[in-house]
Formats: structure tokens, C-alpha cells, sequence
């Protein structure tokens, strides 16, 4: 698998900018799961788990960088 390390430096190198329409695009996709989740369509569970995490790491950075000025 892709280390987590590895995605958060892929995600560190991004602007913030791109990290906040990756966001939106992350919070969407989260959406479409939780609704395929509830119709029992979803393949794969695992997804909505690693698509949270990734949400999570980009806040994280994003408020790393406030935090920073």
C-alpha cells in the first residue's frame, strides 16, 4: 500500500488553494459513499474510512499553515 507518510507530503506540497478544492472534492465524495453506503451499494467500506483520513490530513495541514501565517 501507499504509505501515509508519502500522502502527506504529496498533500504538503499542494498550495493551499489546491488543497481546499481538494476538500470540496473529498467532502463530495464523502457524501456519495455515506448515500451509496445507505442503499447498501458501496463495495467497499474501507473507502469512507480512507477518504475521512484524508480530509482530516488536509485540515490538518491547512491549519498548520494558519497557524504559521
Amino acid at each position: 500500500g501507499v504509505s501515509i507518510k508519502k500522502l502527506t507530503e504529496e498533500l504538503r506540497v499542494k498550495s493551499t488553494e489546491e488543497l481546499k478544492q481538494l476538500l470540496v472534492e473529498l467532502k463530495e465524495k464523502l457524501m456519495k459513499l455515506r448515500f451509496k453506503n445507505a442503499f447498501g451499494q458501496l463495495d467497499n467500506p474501507m473507502e469512507i474510512r480512507n477518504t475521512k483520513k484524508q480530509i482530516a490530513r488536509i485540515l490538518t495541514i491547512l491549519r498548520e499553515r494558519e497557524l504559521k501565517g
